[in-house]
């Protein structure tokens, strides 16, 4: 008896690692910082990030001061995101997407990935 607990105990445990949803990723506020501790202006942190998104495949189209919409399209997956910014912060929320799996602030661990990887470019691009 105890080693059939032990093997469900054990399923579980195997079957929560794969599972393929997470809690939608934000990125909220998060501090501009400039190289070597200049400060950009808000053209700049636009510039910046238009750069980082495109360098990932991402489109970005800026929606109006201080806003930008992003959209990753891979295979039938479809991401977007809206970025908010301005000299000295910005945040990337999530706003829709096709193909995964969102719901009850959940999504496919893929989408948040995507997102980090926004982030750390957008980081990069606004120290250099």
């Amino acid at each position: 008896m105890r080693v059939i607990a032990l093997f469900i105990a054990a399923a579980a445990l195997v079957f929560a690692g794969c599972a393929t949803t997470q809690p939608i990723y934000n990125v909220e506020k998060a501090p501009i910082v400039g190289p070597a501790g200049k400060s950009l202006s808000a053209t700049e942190v636009q510039q910046a990030i238009m750069r980082a998104g495109a360098q990932l495949g991402w489109q970005m189209q800026a929606t109006s001061p201080g806003r930008i919409a992003g959209q990753l399209a891979l295979r039938t997956h479809l991401a977007v995101v809206d970025i908010e910014y301005d000299a000295k912060t910005y945040s990337i929320k999530y706003r829709d997407s096709t193909n995964l799996d969102a719901r009850d602030g959940m999504i496919h661990r893929n989408y948040n990935g995507w997102v980090q990887n926004l982030e750390k470019a957008i980081r990069t691009q606004t120290s250099l």
